[in-house]
């Protein structure tokens, strides 16, 4: 792993994952949504996870014209790392989930690595009023569906989108197989150093919230990839500062977010994103590091620059 005194913060500040119902402070309209990320920049974010949503009833979108709505805002307000999201939501078509980032064309987007069960039905017993129709069924129906990236996907992505406009990738990585997989892919030539490896824990149909399992990838990272990679990681509800703590300690990086945790403490929902990117960043900063700033994090990436996107 590169290990340098500098922590990159990532934000993801919406996703595909939580719903309008769960939480009145989950950026959901395109102003939302510019709000959130820019606040979570000025509060030391540097790189942007972003998703995007239909302005109507807050569901997942993939659409160009809807991140479009957001998107020129973020960068005319701020110069964090805009990163977008490639995964969707499992009842998105690849064609659905690349058309932003194909018109985008940004300086990183996100890459799972491989097909899993991806279950997020319990996030619904708490919630006793559905605010639009859509939300209850998609919420419920996630244990009988399969968040899809066989192989053959994973190479379009990187051609298509890595390739054809010089993007580079969040490797999103839910389990210890999915670093395999990555490695495959760098043999063949198809990717190239430094790798953003993503750990992703705590999902039910990935890795377990253990934090023998994140020092366990970490492991089989640094055997896979040497000094090639860059290691960040976050989980999945009330576990995500606890490893995003455990990363740091590790000489990696960290990524908070709403659309990864909707709370700050134990049952007191965060009021945005910039919340709990300040949390975050006092930790980094009580640890001895220092939090990246966008440019920093973009000569650490290889990024390609703000100025060669296409918004």
């Amino acid at each position: 792993m590169r290990k340098t005194n500098k922590v990159i913060i990532t934000c993801a500040p919406t996703g595909s994952i939580h719903t309008p119902s769960m939480s009145p402070h989950l950026p959901v309209t395109a102003d939302q949504i510019a709000a959130a990320a820019i606040g979570a920049a000025e509060a030391g974010a540097a790189i942007l996870h972003l998703h995007a949503r239909h302005d109507g009833d807050g569901s997942p979108s993939a659409r160009a014209d809807d991140f479009m709505r957001f998107l020129p805002r973020v960068k005319q307000s701020c110069d964090a790392v805009i990163n977008i999201s490639t995964g969707g939501s499992a009842t998105m078509s690849l064609d659905d989930r690349l058309e932003g980032a194909k018109a985008a064309r940004p300086e990183l987007c996100s890459l799972n690595m491989g097909p899993l069960i991806f279950d997020f039905s319990a996030a619904g017993k708490r919630v006793s009023n559905w605010q639009h129709a859509w939300e209850r069924e998609y919420v419920e129906s996630s244990r009988g569906r399969i968040m899809y990236n066989d192989n053959a996907f994973i190479e379009r992505i990187m051609l298509e989108v890595g390739r054809e406009f010089g993007t580079r990738f969040e490797f999103e990585c839910y389990d210890v197989g999915h670093l395999y997989t990555l490695a495959h892919f760098a043999d063949r030539g198809l990717i190239d150093p430094p790798f953003l490896v993503q750990g992703v824990i705590g999902i039910l149909g990935g890795i377990g919230a253990d934090p023998r399992n994140l020092a366990h990838m970490v492991t089989v990272a640094d055997s896979l990839f040497g000094n090639d990679y860059i290691f960040s990681a976050f989980a999945a509800g009330r576990n995500q500062l606890d490893f995003c703590t455990q990363s740091v300690l590790l000489g990696g990086n960290a990524r908070v977010g709403l659309e990864d945790n909707l709370y700050i403490g134990p049952g007191e929902l965060a009021h945005s994103n910039a919340q709990q990117v300040t949390k975050l960043r006092l930790i980094i900063e009580t640890l001895g590091r220092e939090v990246a700033t966008a440019d920093e994090a973009r000569a650490m990436l290889g990024l390609k620059g703000g100025d060669a996107v296409a918004f």
